[in-house]
């Protein structure tokens, strides 16, 4: 994850491409752009794949015809999905933070989505944006300003680096907090939805296996969601969570 410092990408791949792998997996776009930038030869397989026709990556999901594949990452009603969970988890929330990193221009998909889908339920979308860690206590200090009902953190590596401190934050501010990542529920967030990363990166273990044996895979399109809830986190946060809102989720796992 480059520590999720982006600026160190061009000189990781480049470093990885001279120890000349007969295949390398990437996780995040830019990675995937700055090893396709160090070798045009060296397969590239990404469990996080995010629209790899428009990006010029691939020339067709079904034959990619070049030397990157892996998982979609992407799914376009997932942001609106991730504000109906907000509305069953704080009823009649009007006003939604959003937690996003500034330096990470593939944040601009997840953000168009979730502008769309806010508008659709006349819902006010507050931005908090950060450029490194030592943003974190300002960006939700201006979320609890702002008095948002809820938090949609956008998935990011240096947000998932950054995943205790944020849920910690999360709850000493008081507010609900979805996340796209299941590892951050994991240590105290409240509410996960979205791809199973843990998956994703199995199911590229088998594409790296195809690619050694002579096979050129085509794009893996199947997306698999996750509901997940952070057990110990409703006690800290009060009475301001829902009860009974799993319950009515368990269609979308």
């Amino acid at each position: 994850y480059a520590d999720g410092d982006y600026t160190r990408l061009p000189a990781l791949a480049e470093e990885l491409v001279r120890l000349a792998p007969r295949v390398i997996v990437t996780d995040v776009r830019l990675s995937t752009l700055e090893v396709k930038k160090a070798s045009s030869t060296i397969p590239i397989v990404s469990p996080f794949l995010t629209d790899p026709t428009g990006l010029g990556l691939a020339a067709s999901d079904a034959r990619p015809g070049g030397q990157v594949t892996g998982i979609l990452f992407t799914l376009d009603s997932l942001p609106g999905k991730q504000l109906e969970i907000a509305l069953e988890i704080v009823p009649g929330a009007k006003k939604i933070g959003v937690l996003s990193n500034a330096t990470n221009p593939a944040q601009a998909i997840p953000r168009r989505d979730t502008e769309a889908g806010a508008a659709a339920l006349a819902i006010k979308l507050v931005s908090a944006e950060v450029h490194g860690p030592g943003d974190l206590e300002a960006a939700f200090q201006t979320l609890a300003g702002e008095r948002v009902d809820f938090v949609s953190v956008f998935p990011d590596s240096l947000l998932l680096i950054e995943r205790r401190r944020i849920a910690s934050l999360a709850i000493g501010a008081k507010l609900p907090t979805l996340f796209a990542f299941r590892e951050h529920v994991e240590v105290g967030g409240l509410l996960s939805y979205g791809v199973d990363a843990r998956e994703s990166y199995r199911r590229a273990a088998t594409y790296v296996d195809r690619i050694l044996k002579g096979a050129k895979p085509s794009v893996g399109r199947r997306i698999d969601l996750r509901l997940s809830d952070g057990s110990g986190y409703r006690k800290r946060m009060g009475n301001s969570v829902r009860s009974g809102f799993l319950d009515s989720w368990t269609g979308w796992q």
